[in-house]
């Protein structure tokens, strides 16, 4: 038995790397960090992240959360059907390819599979394509609860990555406003992969793919299959700063997560409860997603050139600026005691003392404080930071 377990796990892991989802979703990112490169450079004339931070963040960022789901996931035996799965496939790639980012929450992808799982059965549709048939299955025989209990947890690492790594990869842009003005909007876009065991109940893989070990529990058979899980989210902030307003978007989806999850639960007892809860899951993730878009639509800005000094856009990573704790959002008053007001004011105070800088700064609560460092020579030559001011773009 157990080494038709090891079996088992080793083989999925075989066919994880034969999922087209798995190879969009990596090309998805390659291709975010190339835009968003592009992106800075229009703007500012330089790079502001590592070009292949998306791809990196894709699985760094998403396997803990996968793990524990999996653990989950096998340890209590939840089983998912066949065509739940491939039609889970199916979404994801179409929202991939159309470059539908906020489609891939959890909720939208597995509830809208549940909704075609269940019309496939109710309305007895069936598709084939090779050796793949699709044909429905009654979710109320069980799988409702599973497909509920892992949506939920899904939804919970949603809003987990969400609150805690999207701040990581959000790049600023100049946007004309309705004045004719120019101000600093910020743009978060991230895709996910969480690699996580599914089990798959009878013989429905070994049907298609007759080699697939599978081992058996009684009198009843059951196959591992490794399923990439594909999270996306996007977000444009104006009205607040990325670092104050995502964590807010984040807990609000952890918590729909953790209602879906009680609801998953209390499917056990009924059923349709699975069902309702989803679909009620679909409508409080869109009011989420408006709710937040609504707030942006406003002529207010967070980050905007003005009279008191030069406002921070954003600050270069393993720079001067950093090594200060200067944020994006502040707004520096004094270098070396001189007032400025733009990167050029910026880079002529620096040079008044070349080996030492000082620092006047209002910060995000309208506060002042001082900083100071050293400069060194390899230091980036205006201290690694990005000002908000009228530029030709």
């Amino acid at each position: 038995m157990a080494s038709s377990i090891l079996i088992e796990f080793v083989t999925a892991i075989g066919r994880f790397l034969l999922n087209p989802v798995l190879y969009i979703a990596i090309l998805f990112a390659i291709l975010l960090g190339y835009s968003r490169v592009k992106q800075e450079r229009k703007f500012f004339n330089r790079r502001i992240i590592w070009g292949w931070t998306e791809l990196v963040g894709q699985w760094k960022r998403g396997w803990p959360y996968a793990l524990i789901i999996s653990i989950i996931s096998v340890g209590v035996g939840l089983t998912v059907p066949k065509t739940f799965l491939l039609v889970l496939v199916a979404f994801s790639t179409l929202a991939l390819l159309l470059f539908f980012i906020n489609s891939l929450s959890p909720i939208y992808t597995m509830g809208f599979a549940t909704l075609a799982t269940w019309a496939m059965y109710h309305y007895n549709w069936s598709f084939s394509w090779w050796k793949v048939s699709l044909v429905g299955t009654d979710l109320f025989e069980g799988a409702i609860v599973t497909i509920t209990i892992i949506t939920g947890l899904c939804v919970i690492a949603e809003g987990m990555l969400i609150r805690r790594t999207s701040t990581m990869v959000t790049t600023p842009r100049v946007e004309k406003t309705k004045r004719g003005m120019q101000a600093i909007v910020y743009r978060t876009r991230n895709i996910w992969v969480l690699p996580i065991f599914f089990i798959m109940p009878g013989d429905m893989i070994s049907s298609v793919f007759p080699y697939w070990p599978q081992f058996t529990l009684g009198e009843r058979s059951f196959a591992f299959i490794l399923f990439p899980v594909v999270i996306g989210f996007a977000k444009l902030s104006r009205k607040e700063l990325p670092v104050l307003q995502l964590p807010k978007i984040g807990r609000s989806v952890l918590l729909l997560g953790q209602l879906i999850l009680i609801g998953g639960l209390a499917s056990f007892i009924e059923p349709l409860i699975g069902f309702i809860t989803l679909a009620v899951g679909v409508i409080i993730r869109l009011i989420i997603a408006i709710y937040y878009a609504m707030q942006d639509k406003t002529e207010i800005y967070a980050v905007a050139p003005s009279s008191k000094g030069a406002v921070i856009a954003a600050v270069l990573p393993h720079s001067p600026a950093e090594k200060m704790g200067l944020l994006a959002g502040e707004c520096i008053r004094k270098v070396n005691g001189h007032p400025i007001y733009t990167e050029s004011e910026l880079y002529e105070a620096l040079q008044l003392n070349a080996a030492h800088c000082r620092l006047e700064v209002l910060d995000r609560n309208n506060e002042i404080r001082l900083t100071q460092h050293v400069i060194y020579s390899n230091d980036h030559y205006r201290i690694g930071l990005l000002l908000a001011e009228q530029r030709d773009v």
